[in-house]
């Protein structure tokens, strides 16, 4: 008896002295860090927000400027993407500030309130903050102006910080902070004339303007301010050092300027004063032609919006036209390329388009297999405004001045050179008029991103819920 109560008594002992080394190696272990983290779960959590100019849900799957510079991320780190989206700007940072997600990529001004809280990388944008009205109205001339007026504002944004430091020079300045609406629904608050004023970020407002043109700038009332990812403020710099590498790194390669062209570069050379008519004639006269466009789509493997975009350029869906150096037809088909893909009537509806998407596609697989999507479709779109020789003579010129001639961002700065005699003569096409193919293949663009979100407007699911959701991941 005696002899069991002293062996219960060692392995009691036994264990707390287990129990003692465990906890003991335990809290002499190192921690993994946040990166080390990251890698071991194989899964990138970020949050955002929905906007034309961060997140959303396309035709394709997830789309925007935000989803694929994290998504470029996630594949240098070779782990998965995950995406949640905030209802509200207090809502992402409380989840950041928690812990619940690694990081916050949804186009975020770094301001020094902030920073006293958060982490940031370096700035991959510069924006302006801008005052938008709606045209129509009287343009205030200054903030004092918009006094009299409703001006409303997402809360908690950097735009309230902003008005806060403006109200000390502008006593009478009011305005509402709206906890439930974001840029986006302000915006269109702004073009349905319910309230009079919001403000914006100008990235948010260029892409806003083609979808509602009726919105203008009054304004900026910040100077150039930098957008970055933001990170959790604690000692653990780990993910946020090789966030801010990999941003370094991707403005280095050129491959930022090239992201950031994608979505905005087309933007610049708009015009916006067409839209209206645009939008107008995508109700009233593009139904009677979709299947055509969509049947020429599928043949061709092109999307049809693209050919219904291309056409609009060309002929604002007429059949019928013509202009004054004799190319006709839907597609605007010159004789010669008629005559080339076997087109007896170019003014035929069926035949134009159908021509139009051959013509299109064989120009695609004429480009050198390196020059990738979306480039390769851009040049094609320019090819076939000016001729695929022409386009090879920018792109030998973008060469010679030390561009990408795979980078439609690259060779557009350089078509318009074959106007001047001192570049075309040494040219194997010679002159031709560059500047042209430039705006054609930027206004085709516009009316392309028009052209989708109006067809997902159709759509009951076109964007992700406002509540806060996580979606399927993504590599």
């Amino acid at each position: 008896m005696i002899y069991y109560l002293e062996r219960r008594h060692w392995l009691s002992a036994a264990a707390v002295l287990a129990v003692g080394l465990l906890v003991a190696l335990v809290q002499c272990a190192p921690s993994r860090s946040a990166l080390e983290q990251v890698l071991a779960r194989g899964e990138l959590h970020i949050v955002t927000r929905t906007s034309p100019a961060t997140y959303y849900q396309g035709s394709d799957g997830e789309a925007g400027f935000e989803y694929e510079l994290a998504s470029r991320f996630a594949d240098k780190l070779g782990v998965a993407l995950r995406v949640s989206v905030a209802r509200t700007l207090p809502e992402m940072f409380e989840e950041l500030a928690a812990g619940h997600v690694n990081l916050a990529a949804a186009g975020l001004t770094i301001t020094a309130n902030r920073s006293q809280n958060f982490h940031f990388t370096p700035p991959y944008q510069l924006i302006s903050q801008q005052l938008v009205y709606r045209l129509g109205n009287s343009p205030p001339q200054d903030l004092a102006a918009v006094a009299s007026g409703r001006l409303e504002i997402v809360a908690h944004s950097s735009h309230a910080e902003r008005l806060v430091q403006l109200a000390r020079e502008v006593p009478d300045l009011r305005w509402h902070e709206n906890p439930s609406l974001d840029t986006e629904e302000l915006l269109i608050m702004v073009d349905e004339e319910l309230i009079d004023y919001t403000i914006a970020d100008s990235n948010e407002v260029a892409v806003a303007r083609r979808f509602y043109p009726q919105l203008a700038v009054a304004f900026d009332i910040s100077e150039p301010e930098p957008l970055a990812w933001a990170f959790p403020g604690t000692a653990d710099e780990s993910l946020l050092r090789a966030a801010s590498t990999f941003i370094e790194e991707l403005r280095a390669s050129g491959e930022l300027d090239q992201l950031l062209e994608r979505y905005y570069g087309h933007i610049d050379v708009y015009d916006y004063a067409g839209t209206p008519v645009y939008m107008h004639q995508v109700r009233a006269r593009l139904p009677r032609y979709r299947r055509y466009f969509e049947q020429a789509g599928d043949t061709h493997g092109i999307d049809w919006r693209l050919l219904a975009a291309m056409a609009y350029q060309e002929s604002h869906w007429d059949p019928a036209a013509v202009s004054p150096t004799g190319v006709r037809g839907m597609m605007m088909l010159t004789q010669a390329t008629a005559e080339y893909l076997g087109i007896r009537n170019r003014t035929d509806l069926i035949q134009s388009i159908d021509g139009g998407a051959r013509y299109l596609q064989q120009l695609n697989e004429r480009l050198e297999e390196q020059i990738l999507e979306p480039d390769r479709t851009w040049m094609a779109v320019a090819a076939y405004n000016v001729g695929l020789g022409h386009l090879n003579d920018a792109r030998r010129i973008t060469r010679q001045l030390g561009g990408d001639d795979t980078l439609w961002k690259d060779v557009k700065e350089n078509l318009p050179l074959l106007r001047e005699r001192s570049w075309y003569k040494k040219t194997r096409h010679g002159y031709a008029r560059g500047d042209e193919p430039v705006r054609y293949v930027e206004n085709i663009r516009s009316y392309y991103d028009i052209l989708v979100w109006m067809d997902e407007q159709e759509r009951p699911t076109r964007r992700p819920s406002k509540a806060w959701a996580v979606d399927s991941p993504s590599l």
